[in-house]
């Protein structure tokens, strides 16, 4: 019995070396492996079916890029101050108070509060 192709999905290797097997010329009767010099009817690639699938990051998009980039960004030189506030949530007496100027140079800052016990977070506006 003669050998044949190992097939693997849509690739065939050569049985004796395990080289990939080139695709056949147009009008070749016949696959020759490049390493080892064996022999494959070219009639061996009939009715394969080749599907391929792109990775979803092969093809970035600008939009998807940003996404991707966008970190949250800690100030290092940020201090909180502990105020007596009650938090709506869990009605503790103290919270984390920072202030910022969130709105337009005309209006006051807006006060970000963080609850001690729960981390609710709400604001006031000054």
């Amino acid at each position: 019995m003669p050998k044949s192709a190992h097939k693997i999905g849509a690739l065939l290797f050569c049985p004796d070396c395990g080289t990939l097997l080139d695709l056949p010329e147009a009008d070749a009767d016949s696959v020759t492996c490049e390493q080892c010099g064996f022999v494959e009817p070219a009639s061996s690639y009939e009715n394969i079916v080749i599907t391929t699938k792109s990775h979803p990051d092969a093809f970035p998009s600008a939009l998807r890029q940003k996404r991707k980039t966008q970190t949250k960004v800690h100030e290092s030189g940020e201090t909180r101050t502990i105020v007596s506030e009650q938090c709506p949530a869990c009605g503790h007496d103290e919270a984390y108070s920072v202030n910022k100027q969130m709105r337009s140079a005309d209006e006051g800052t807006t006060v970000l509060l963080t609850c001690v016990s729960c981390r609710h977070g709400w604001r006031l506006n000054n």
